[in-house]
């Protein structure tokens, strides 16, 4: 009898609070309403506009189409449904503080909204193990790069996991407790104080993802790092030997081939530069190509961390804020510290588009082309020229 009233009694702090807040939270007046609704609008459409964009460029731009851009595109697909369906559905309901659409759609919109949250944190995971992969195993990394179908095969990975994550608690939830919880005019998950079930998810969701993310980046750091010390002494190796090798015959000269490997060639210098084939082990073709490609991986690796620490400031409050509020039953924490991290998580949605032209040039360079078409035609009389 005690445990039933226990229950009864949890169960009605349980309406009582969540109506509560989410009337509480809710201000009708004019201005207020108004700014809500022009900040909700401009944030849809930054984000179906942003995102459409990036999925474009893979449309127009085939140069796009590698395995590690398709997990960007993948990343954006999610981010744009959140844009187009998610946040239009929450519109009316954090405007006016009452569910009007029915408790399928309500089912519908958690699902959808839990998934492409979640399929968002497994994309970062995987763009982040694309690029320790690209930097720490470059050689297998660029063999594998035409194998497309490895790309979505992971990709549909990553959308299976994310519903596996919410959506079976959130369908089937109330089955298996044997009541349901959450009043009729209002639509949030029923284990939304089930602090056991939420630490248990966000270690899947955010914990061990931002775990593996900063190990990606440490390891491609660490690697860089070491690259640049052997490139410096390779460097002023050959700066000792050259001279070395100018004082006369049959004075061994090195040659740098690119992967710490030496070559000894003797006889007389003019003799050498004269070989076409020893022309082509040239010491500045390999010194040419090591800088570069260290240039390209510290872009990867600043590129990588802006990701990550915009990820980590989207979901670090809105994680930490759900544990601390489902332990002690909403009683701690105020509401509007919730819509706030809330609203953060879709934000990262909005931020995401962004990251792409500022750390890749390949993406600024599809984007010109759709947003600025006339600078990629050629002209008429150019053509005629070249044709003569």
């Amino acid at each position: 009898m005690s445990e039933e009233q226990t229950d009864s009694n949890s169960s009605r702090y349980y309406f009582d609070n969540t109506s509560t807040r989410v009337q509480s939270s809710f201000v009708s007046s004019g201005p207020v309403f108004a700014i809500l609704m022009v900040m909700m609008v401009t944030l849809v459409v930054v984000i179906v506009l942003g995102n459409a964009l990036v999925i474009l460029a893979f449309k127009v731009d085939k140069s796009l189409r590698t395995q590690c851009n398709y997990y960007f595109l993948n990343l954006a697909i999610s981010d744009f449904l959140v844009g187009a369906f998610c946040i239009p559905v929450y519109m009316p309901y954090i405007l006016t503080g009452r569910w009007t659409l029915g408790q399928g759609l309500c089912k519908l919109w958690l699902v959808m909204d839990y998934l492409l949250c979640s399929a968002s944190v497994f994309n970062i995971v995987l763009i982040s193990y694309d690029r320790f992969l690209s930097v720490t195993r470059a050689v297998s990394y660029r063999a594998r790069q035409g194998m497309t179908h490895r790309a979505v095969v992971k990709m549909i990975a990553v959308w299976v996991l994310a519903f596996i994550l919410y959506g079976p608690a959130i369908i089937f939830w109330e089955l298996v407790v044997g009541k349901r919880r959450v009043p009729k005019d209002e639509c949030f998950a029923e284990f939304y104080y089930s602090w056991y079930f939420l630490l248990s998810a966000s270690m899947l969701e955010f914990f061990s993802p931002f775990i593996s993310v900063a190990f990606f980046n440490l390891s491609i750091y660490l690697s860089i790092r070491r690259r640049r010390l052997h490139s410096r002494e390779a460097q002023l190796h050959l700066q000792l030997s050259e001279p070395a090798s100018a004082q006369g015959k049959g004075i061994p000269l090195a040659h740098n081939c690119g992967f710490g490997m030496k070559l000894a060639v003797r006889g007389s210098i003019n003799s050498q530069t004269s070989s076409p084939s020893l022309s082509k082990l040239d010491p500045s073709t390999s010194r040419a190509s090591q800088p570069s490609r260290l240039s390209r991986d510290k872009k990867i690796a600043k590129s990588l961390a802006i990701i990550v620490c915009v990820f980590a400031i989207c979901w670090a409050p809105y994680t930490l804020l759900m544990i601390i509020r489902a332990a002690c039953r909403g009683r701690c924490i105020q509401h509007h510290w919730y819509e706030v991290t809330f609203w953060l998580l879709w934000l990262n949605s909005a931020i995401n588009p962004f990251l792409y032209p500022l750390c890749h040039s390949s993406f600024r360079r599809a984007f010109s082309k759709i947003l600025c078409p006339r600078r990629h035609t050629t002209p008429l009389s150019a053509v005629l020229r070249t044709g003569q």
